[in-house]
């Protein structure tokens, strides 16, 4: 397996329209994306990159959104890197990573600085290209060579699974979308029985992956201290009471 770390960062998109197919892609992100944030709960929402940022979210159950991106963007509210983050620990209680991993040059930091910041029981969204998709085979033939889908890393959605488990989260969802081959610009998405066929019977072959993961609490049980029983150094109260009213008379002789 090849190593996660790149010696040179790969080409990072501005916006949804550096891919092919970019309006159904981002599309069928978004519906899920927007779905899944219904069940993120707390006061700060952070969405890491441009793409995260340029995504709808009106359900999202979070208020408070803080765009974070490496450069100034149209919905920009923070500047910053996703290796790493400008918040404290245990402040955010949800993360969304459009493709964020797909374009990094060192993914597993940046899972390290999400689990760093994200608060107990916290979320976090993650959609990934798929490498068992005809959208990977795409990236070997001679089709838009010049796109920055050629550069993405196309990771498992296992791979991505292990290195949250890895952290403490534990997968709450993973959902399916775009069966297409996207350097062709042609997705099957408008034809709704062949989607939920291939949803059912060949899910690993999507293009698109998203994974809903929570931070999870590990439960500390309290040790209750043992109690030493002392044994007591004293008779018993009768035995106590019986020898005072035995009294000595001044002849030696005890009398009852």
């Amino acid at each position: 397996m090849r190593s996660a770390f790149l010696n040179k960062q790969p080409r990072y998109p501005q916006n949804w329209d550096a891919l092919p197919a970019s309006r159904l892609v981002k599309s069928a992100i978004e519906d899920v994306c927007d779905e899944l944030t219904q069940r993120i709960f707390g006061y700060h929402f952070v969405r890491l990159g441009h793409l995260s940022t340029q995504l709808a979210l009106p359900s999202c159950s979070i208020r408070h959104h803080i765009n974070l991106t490496p450069t100034p963007g149209e919905n920009s509210s923070l500047l910053g890197r996703s290796h790493a983050l400008p918040f404290t620990e245990n402040s955010i209680d949800g993360f969304l990573l459009a493709h964020e991993l797909d374009f990094a040059q060192d993914p597993h930091q940046i899972l390290r600085e999400v689990d760093r910041a994200i608060t107990q029981s916290g979320y976090v969204i993650i959609s990934g290209f798929n490498p068992f998709s005809l959208t990977w085979l795409g990236k070997y033939l001679p089709l838009k060579r010049g796109n920055v889908l050629h550069d993405a890393r196309f990771f498992t959605s296992g791979r991505i699974k292990d290195w949250l488990q890895l952290l403490g989260f534990e997968i709450v969802e993973q959902r399916h979308v775009l069966f297409s081959m996207l350097f062709l610009n042609y997705t099957f998405r408008d034809k709704p029985k062949l989607q939920a066929w291939l949803t059912r019977y060949l899910p690993w072959c999507s293009s698109v992956y998203v994974i809903l993961a929570r931070k999870r609490v590990m439960p500390m049980t309290a040790i209750k201290p043992k109690v030493k029983k002392l044994k007591p150094q004293f008779a018993p109260v009768g035995a106590s009471m019986q020898g005072s009213n035995r009294m000595t008379s001044d002849d030696g002789h005890e009398h009852g």
